[in-house]
């Protein structure tokens, strides 16, 4: 799977998500959030590139999913290998650090 452009509001479960196998990129936040909007194209850029899994998660009050990984700030990305963190970015700007962060979900 590569970039996904759009949130979604059905999220999925923590559970389901710490049962994930392999690489997962978890990206919170809103299409309304000028921050997300903003991220996008280097986003789009450094996850077309890579076979991860990219679940874009509509965040906000009340959402189990965020709240379970401590969500604060928009856009997260919090990357995931067989379930467990393995890095998070908030608000990323920087394509070297993105990239790094990315190749720690490397096998």
């Amino acid at each position: 799977m590569a970039y996904v452009a759009d949130y979604r509001s059905d999220a999925p479960t923590r559970e389901q998500v710490d049962a994930m196998p392999g690489a997962v990129a978890l990206e919170f936040g809103t299409g309304w959030c000028g921050h997300c909007v903003g991220a996008q194209p280097l986003l789009r850029q450094a996850l077309e590139a890579r076979d991860i899994a990219h679940l874009k998660i509509e965040d906000g009050p009340g959402r189990p999913l965020g709240r379970s990984f401590r969500i604060k700030l928009w856009p997260t990305l919090v990357l995931l290998r067989d379930g467990a963190e393995v890095a998070r970015l908030v608000r990323p700007t920087d394509a070297a650090e993105l990239q790094r962060a990315l190749a720690l979900l490397e096998p």
